[in-house]
């Protein structure tokens, strides 16, 4: 353990600076990480209709990367157990950043085996993206956990929508390098990605997942049942899981053909990457609020809220004429909105059920499954509207959601009669 990561007697007031600068060193990372994220899924299916042809592949790119994503959260989750949030998150956007770079130099090559090993290494940024929320975490009050994880997500908002904003600039600067266009936002990726590994590295310190762990010993000491709070986390872990897991398949699922929808109905990059962008942002820019509502009105409340948003967006979805630009906005931006209120009452609920002892290991092991079932749901897409249409993928994706509010009821009457 390095020294510096050392707690000593902290008092209150030490730890509450310490959450503080924290705070505020994720959301500098974040603010770069987001840039990143946004280049898979604005033009990743584009660039494999152009390597592969044809509309049945346009979701494979999301699903190779989600995939990656899954492999990287559990490594990182391994990773921070053992050493911290530095070294884990650290090399998840390193990791991240090589993987974009690799895509850029694919798609020059031509070279489709590349392209998708270069997708799948480029899915670390997107699981250490989601995994930088639990550091804002990690040494928040119980009851401020939810603004906290909040705070640290809405930081990637300004990356993560002007990256597909910039779509349009950065193909003409890859075109002057002799790229192929779409490699533009794979370009800022692979840079946005190793600036925010290399800011976590120099920044995070002392260490707040050591730290934690550290007055989460502390306080254990002497206690008769410290070992078995540490053997498992709680159950509303799984229920946490289950709200951020059917989330991630409705939003994956719906995002990644809209793209490819668009273009279908002649709208330019400039109105697709203008519609990804909205639409990220509202997975993001709510987050403040989203945070205040989770500590304040309930976990559940807005996870059930989470489920009846997603309804709402597919079934705009569905209804959207292809050429109506202004309904495929609303939307993309109550899809997002959808997911943000899944993932922050999620991530809190399974923060609330696990101790430092457990929580990085459970806490990336869960994102694995996120991530499986975001691979699942982008790989699945393309095929889905192959075989249907993207208004029958996007009422589907609807009605899945709404799985989310007995799995919450049933789980809050399970606690309220102690079973």
């Amino acid at each position: 353990m390095n020294r510096s990561d050392r707690v000593g007697d902290l008092s209150e007031a030490d730890v509450l600076r310490l959450q503080r600068r924290t705070l505020r060193t994720v959301v500098f990372s974040q603010v770069l990480g987001g840039a990143g994220l946004a280049a898979g899924i604005t033009v990743g299916a584009l660039l494999a209709q152009e390597l592969l042809g044809g509309e049945s592949y346009a979701g494979l790119p999301v699903g190779v990367f989600t995939l990656g994503s899954a492999l990287a959260a559990f490594l990182v989750g391994r990773l921070t157990q053992r050493l911290g949030r530095r070294p884990g998150l650290g090399f998840g956007f390193a990791a991240g950043g090589l993987g974009a770079l690799g895509v850029v130099v694919a798609a020059a090559m031509g070279s489709v085996p590349l392209f998708f090993a270069a997708l799948f290494v480029y899915g670390a940024g997107t699981a250490t993206n989601l995994q930088a929320r639990y550091a804002g975490a990690d040494l928040a009050k119980p009851e401020r956990r939810g603004t906290a994880i909040s705070i640290a997500m809405v930081s990637t908002t300004l990356g993560a929508v002007a990256g597909p904003n910039l779509v349009e600039p950065l193909s003409g600067l890859a075109l002057n390098l002799g790229l192929p266009a779409l490699t533009g936002p794979f370009l800022l990726a692979g840079a946005a990605y190793l600036a925010a590994g290399a800011v976590l590295l120099s920044m995070l310190r002392p260490d707040p997942f050591l730290v934690a762990r550290q007055l989460s010993a502390r306080a254990d000491t002497g206690k008769q049942d410290a070992g078995a709070t540490a053997a498992r986390p709680g159950a509303g872990a799984y229920v946490g899981a289950t709200v951020m897991v059917l989330t991630q398949i409705v939003m994956v699922a719906i995002m990644t053909m809209t793209p490819v929808h668009m273009r279908a109905h002649d709208h330019g990059m400039g109105a697709v990457g203008l519609v990804i962008g909205l639409h990220i942002g509202a997975m993001y820019l709510p987050s403040l609020l989203t945070g205040v509502l989770v500590d304040r009105i309930g976990r559940t409340p807005m996870a059930i809220a989470a489920g009846g948003t997603l309804l709402a967006a597919g079934i705009v979805a569905a209804l959207a004429p292809g050429d109506s630009l202004f309904m495929l906005i609303v939307a993309l931006i109550l899809l997002g909105l959808g997911w943000n209120f899944g993932l922050i009452s999620g991530t809190s609920l399974v923060v609330d059920a696990t101790v430092p002892a457990n929580r990085a290991r459970t806490q990336g092991s869960i994102d694995v499954l996120i991530a499986l079932a975001g691979a699942s749901g982008g790989a699945m897409s393309g095929m889905v509207v192959a075989a249907s249409s993207f208004e029958m993928l996007s009422l589907g994706g609807g009605i899945l959601a709404l799985v989310l509010i007995p799995v919450l009821l049933w789980a809050r009457a399970s606690r309220q009669t102690g079973n």
